[in-house]
């Protein structure tokens, strides 16, 4: 008598997956031949057919626009600088969920360790590599290790110090560290290049940045507003909210361009970069107010009169109980309306005048010895590559929090 044996898990799954009827068999054939031949065909481009010089020649213009040469070190300073910072802030949490138990990667072996820092931020270290093999500078691979030393110097260091409860001189201490470097590198900065002459790829990153670190507040500030008793405030804030989300954000950009001089003295007025970002917070602001507002309508209200019945005063209870849950529940919200700002820094270009990455990109083509050759192509594949590389970062890493701490699970 002959035992049959169990078909391999692979062919399992394929024809659980794929295969599991005619119709299902019939749609893996058809969208699966025209995903293969999508992707051969951007293979092709971009290994074979792309002209990339136009990328490699430019690429200091693409990414930090008319920076003098002098002053690019400045840039790999603070970048430096800001990955130890990073890099002390993620030692902390590590460290405080070790002391809570509830890290994941504790205990796990170096190479598993590696591999789920590969898993979250392999696209963005690949993105690197690539733009590190288009250059042909010592400087800017000299950056992209000092990057790398320092994050994982400030990591251990975070490690070291949050291994304890910390105290308070310590917490008033690290909290004026997180706050006074960050202001100290744009002093560092804008002391050898204005505000007004930053360009490229590094004005979106930094607009974007600003824009996110802004309108979070002012967004919860305009959604506790809004659900306000007091008549006058949640006038206000609802007038705000609705005013600003009904406009388009390229027309408040002319806005902001065009008509500021009306109302405010042209020695007065600001750079173009800041009308920028003031209104990337503006606006980001007031669809962040409903955002956070959906949230906190989705706390239970037992949740409120528990806090309560606790003896909690009104900002205790929005402020520990209430708002922490508002905002866990919308973090996918939340991240999708920052990746939105992200991409929207493009229209800072069309509307301010502002050399970004996207104008750029557009201006390289015209370049005598380029210009009528038909490589807008690769221009437009390299923004996009950029600007996906970031914004699937963050998505990744909000997926990530969202796993964390248990959104959607019960």
């Amino acid at each position: 008598m002959t035992t049959r044996t169990a078909p391999a898990p692979a062919l399992v799954w394929v024809r659980r997956h794929l295969f599991r009827s005619f119709w299902d068999g019939l749609m893996t054939v058809v969208f699966g031949g025209l995903g293969l031949y999508i992707l051969f065909r951007l293979a092709r481009f971009v290994f074979v057919t792309a002209r990339w010089e136009i990328i490699s020649t430019n690429l200091k213009l693409l990414m930090v626009g008319r920076w003098p040469d002098i002053h690019l070190p400045r840039i790999s300073v603070t970048l430096v600088v800001l990955a130890a910072l990073g890099g002390l802030v993620a030692g902390l949490i590590h460290a405080r969920q070790v002391r809570a138990g509830t890290s994941a990667v504790e205990g796990m072996p170096l190479p598993a360790r590696a591999s789920d820092l590969g898993r979250r931020f392999g696209l963005l270290i690949g993105a690197v590599l690539l733009l590190l093999a288009l250059t042909t500078t010592v400087g800017t691979w000299l950056t992209a290790a000092g990057f790398v030393v320092a994050g994982v110097v400030g990591r251990l260091a975070g490690a070291r110090i949050g291994r304890d409860r910390l105290s308070r001189p310590v917490i008033i201490l690290l909290t004026l560290v997180f706050i006074g470097v960050p202001a100290g590198m744009y002093l560092y900065l804008v002391d050898a290049v204005p505000l007004a002459d930053w360009e490229g790829f590094f004005f979106n990153v930094s607009a974007a940045a600003a824009g996110i670190v802004l309108s979070f507040p002012l967004g919860v500030l305009l959604a506790l507003g809004r659900r306000s008793r007091l008549p006058l405030l949640k006038t206000v804030s609802t007038v705000y909210i609705e005013v600003v989300r009904g406009a388009p954000l390229y027309v408040l950009l002319l806005l902001a361009n065009v008509s500021l001089e009306f109302f405010v003295p042209a020695s007065f007025s600001p750079s173009k970069p800041i009308r920028a970002i003031v209104t990337f917070t503006l606006f980001t602001a007031a669809y962040l107010a409903e955002i956070v507002r959906g949230g906190l309508q989705s706390v239970p209200r037992g949740q409120e009169e528990a806090a309560k019945a606790l003896g909690l005063s009104p900002v205790k209870q929005m402020g520990l109980i209430i708002l922490p849950q508002a905002l866990r529940n919308v973090i996918p919200a939340q991240i999708g309306q920052f990746i939105a700002l992200f991409k929207d820094t493009t229209l800072a270009g069309l509307g301010l005048g502002i050399l970004e990455l996207l104008g750029a990109a557009e201006a390289i083509t015209q370049q005598p010895d380029f210009r009528g050759q038909g490589l807008i192509i690769e221009s437009l594949a390299f923004v996009a590559f950029m600007f996906w590389v970031g914004s699937f970062t963050m998505s990744r890493e909000s997926q990530r929090l969202e796993r964390k701490l248990g959104v959607g699970t019960r």
